[in-house]
């Protein structure tokens, strides 16, 4: 009798005492309840253009709205960035200047090369008022990689 009491013991004691231990580490319906949850960081995405197709720019700006769409516009950061012949559609006169300044202001950033303005003698003056602008398009590519942005090249 000794023997099987000891056994049941042996067996039964280290799942009693575990349970407890176990419970304590997963928080409670309502003790997760009181605790204020974390904000989900937002996604972070860098497009590249780099072309000179417009049809290439309105799906970079279509690409844009449906994000924004799909999980709003303060869960995502969108940086688009032009260098190369895809600088023109950063341009106050380009085909898609209005949607650009429309997906400005829902938030998504755009910038131009300052390599590719200074290689194609553009100023900033013949440029989208209020984008941004960095010295080297693919470097800010990969620096904002190097971030945690997802590269996206519609």
């Amino acid at each position: 009798m000794r023997r099987s009491l000891g056994v049941i013991l042996a067996v039964c004691l280290p799942l009693f005492w575990s349970a407890p231990l176990g419970a304590a580490d997963t928080p409670s319906p309502t003790r997760s309840a009181a605790r204020p949850r974390a904000a989900a960081k937002p996604l972070r995405v860098v497009m590249q253009v780099s072309d000179a197709h417009p049809g290439t720019w309105m799906l970079a700006l279509s690409n844009i709205r449906n994000a924004q769409k799909d999980v709003g516009t303060r869960n995502i950061e969108v940086e688009l960035v032009a260098y190369g012949a895809g600088l023109d559609m950063l341009r106050d006169d380009s085909v898609v200047a209005n949607e650009v300044q429309q997906a400005m202001a829902s938030g998504a950033r755009f910038v131009a090369c300052r390599n590719t303005m200074e290689g194609q003698h553009i100023t900033e003056a013949e440029m989208i008022a209020g984008i941004g602008y960095v010295q080297a398009g693919a470097i800010e590519i990969v620096r904002k990689q190097m971030e945690g942005y997802a590269y996206l090249r519609p």
